[in-house]
């Protein structure tokens, strides 16, 4: 028999606490593929990432021990296997000793049960017997939640694909379960982060992890924890992004790379970038991948992480040209913030057709309502507002309107009151049931602004002289030190697009996110620190948006050579 889903060692018999989430992970396991975050891996990569981690047949493989977090439909499991036995079929070593060499987990059972299959049938065929077949089966498989089951020991060899899920798709309890376990499921980190937190402490000491996944974790804000977790005890030996590649048996959306950490100290990685996807190409790699550091070639390089901790790592190819500029700007200046500007985001009403319609046509009091823009009213560089406007249920101090103050605004949200009441946010508070999700300060509608759409290939920046109030696709920026002309002309002249193309993490087809994580990230001057002729010329460029003429100011106000203000013309 394979093991249970429930064994008499479960986790949920040993920690009698963890009693409450069996009921959630029973449900787990019944899941649709899309829903588990189920992905196909091509043999020819999972070939590749077994000769970088090392697991290659002409080692002693039944020495050491591998595991599988979630192994599907084997992509990865059955390749290993057909390794280990070929190691220990040369070594003369017995089948039954093979009990501790693999530990695979997976959570849906029907795809366990059909895995355990191809399993069987495999050692069958390389000549075990039916009954041997099965003890070896039953000793390697595991029916469970790899996030919540015990293991006895640590692994030389961790491998795979981990499940990319949604945390909306993990029951509540479940998912408090595993926020309590692991210090990564970090804001809106997806299930694969604490699965690499949990395979990275399951690792032996020189242990080797090895997984294709999104990338992600690797620059946003919720991959922080995990980034410093490997920081502090682990190396960041291989990266290869795999970004528009055939990695997988089926396209997929999210931005996928080979990761190798050891649990090692740290030192530079081994980086290669969207390789030929076959199998004596990625042969070839591995090679080169694995030689001598230091030595780099057309297909390798060799990268410093640069600080350490939480901060994202920039390894994209297009990312590192500029990256001794953003270190040199880093070290230098201060950020956008600390230079006395201020990053925020547009309004989420939580019901956009409720709040949101022709400003003129809004039935409310004139001091409940506000002229709103969006990104579609300033797609060609200026602001054409289209009409629109927003209800507003706060005043300025942040406290809601008093309804019998305002009988037209009382009347309008009672029109629309079920709707309002069943929102989640509505029901938190039930005093502010026509409250928008994020508060409205009526005076920023009337501060003047720049307007940063959020997903865009290039920065598209655009100057709104303080009469509307931003949507939430909108970051804006205000400042009390730096002119807004001024301002404008230097981020758009390279300098934003610089430092979110590095920090920012790619959309499909290549959009950037401009999130205010990534604008804060900007490097920018002391107003008062510049010379009067550079403000002067500034103010002068900012009218006549001359971009050439803001180049030429910016080489000199942030030191650059003509290389270094190459890299902000390609951005122009």
């Amino acid at each position: 028999m394979a093991r249970s889903s429930l064994p008499a060692s479960s986790p949920f018999e040993l920690f009698p606490a963890l009693s409450f989430v069996g009921e959630d992970v029973e449900r787990m396991k019944s899941l649709g593929s899309e829903e588990r975050g189920a992905v196909f891996t091509r043999r020819e990569v999972v070939d590749f990432i077994l000769d970088l981690v090392g697991y290659t047949p002409d080692r002693p493989l039944w020495r050491s021990s591998l595991l599988e977090p979630s192994f599907g439909s084997g992509d990865f499991l059955l390749p290993a296997l057909s390794r280990l036995l070929e190691s220990a079929f040369r070594d003369g070593i017995p089948p039954l000793q093979l009990k501790e060499a693999i530990r695979a987990v997976e959570l849906h059972s029907d795809t366990f049960e059909a895995t355990r299959k191809k399993i069987v049938r495999t050692l069958v065929e390389r000549g075990l017997s039916r009954s041997e077949s099965n003890e070896l089966a039953d000793a390697w498989l595991i029916n469970s939640d790899f996030l919540i089951e015990d293991f006895a020991g640590s692994f030389d060899f961790v491998i795979g694909n981990p499940p990319y899920v949604r945390q909306e798709l993990i029951p509540a309890p479940l998912l408090a379960e595993y926020r309590r376990r692991f210090t990564t499921l970090y804001d809106r980190a997806d299930l694969y982060v604490p699965f690499i937190e949990r395979s990275l402490r399951l690792l032996s000491a020189n242990g080797i992890l090895g997984f294709i996944c999104s990338d992600r974790w690797m620059k946003n804000r919720y991959g922080g924890p995990l980034r410093e977790m490997v920081s502090k005890g682990f190396r960041l030996k291989f990266y290869v992004d795999m970004v528009g590649t055939p990695a997988f048996q089926t396209d997929v959306i999210a931005y996928p790379a080979i990761t190798v950490i050891q649990r090692a100290k740290s030192g530079p990685v081994r980086v290669a970038h969207r390789p030929q996807i076959n199998a004596e190409s990625l042969a070839d790699l591995s090679v080169e991948l694995k030689k001598a550091s230091g030595r780099q070639s057309a297909a390798v390089s060799e990268v410093e992480l640069g600080p350490s901790g939480s901060e994202p790592w920039l390894l994209e190819a297009d990312a590192r040209p500029s990256l001794g500029l953003i270190r040199k700007l880093e070290k230098e200046f201060p950020t956008l913030e600390e230079a006395g500007c201020s990053v925020g985001i547009g309004v989420a009403t939580g019901a956009d057709k409720v709040f949101i319609g022709p400003f003129a046509e809004m039935d409310v009091e004139a001091d409940r309502k506000l002229p709103l823009v969006m990104t579609r009213d300033i797609l060609d560089g200026t602001v054409q507002w289209r009409g629109l406007g927003v209800i507003n249920p706060f005043e300025e101090d942040g406290r809601l309107a008093e309804l019998d103050r305002y009988p037209r605004f009382a009347a309008y949200l009672e029109k629309h009151g079920e709707k309002l009441r069943n929102r989640h946010c509505a029901q938190r508070t039930h005093a502010g049931w026509y409250r928008t999700i994020d508060r409205i300060t009526p005076s920023l509608a009337k501060t003047p602004k720049l307007l940063i759409p959020d997903i865009k290939g290039s920065a598209h920046i655009v100057l709104e002289e303080g009469q509307l109030y931003p949507h939430h696709n909108l970051y804006y920026v205000v400042s009390k030190e730096w002119p807004l002309n001024a301002l404008h002309l230097v981020l758009k002249a390279g300098i934003a697009h610089l430092f979110v193309r590095a920090y920012s993490t790619k959309m499909h087809g290549g959009a950037l996110r401009f999130q205010a994580q990534y604008l804060r990230r900007i490097r920018l001057p002391f107003w008062a620190d510049l010379p009067p002729e550079d403000k002067d010329q500034l103010f002068e460029a900012g009218n006549t948006n001359s971009p050439e003429l803001a180049i030429s100011i910016l080489k000199r106000i942030y030191r650059l050579s003509s290389t270094e203000a190459s890299f902000l013309k390609q951005h122009l």
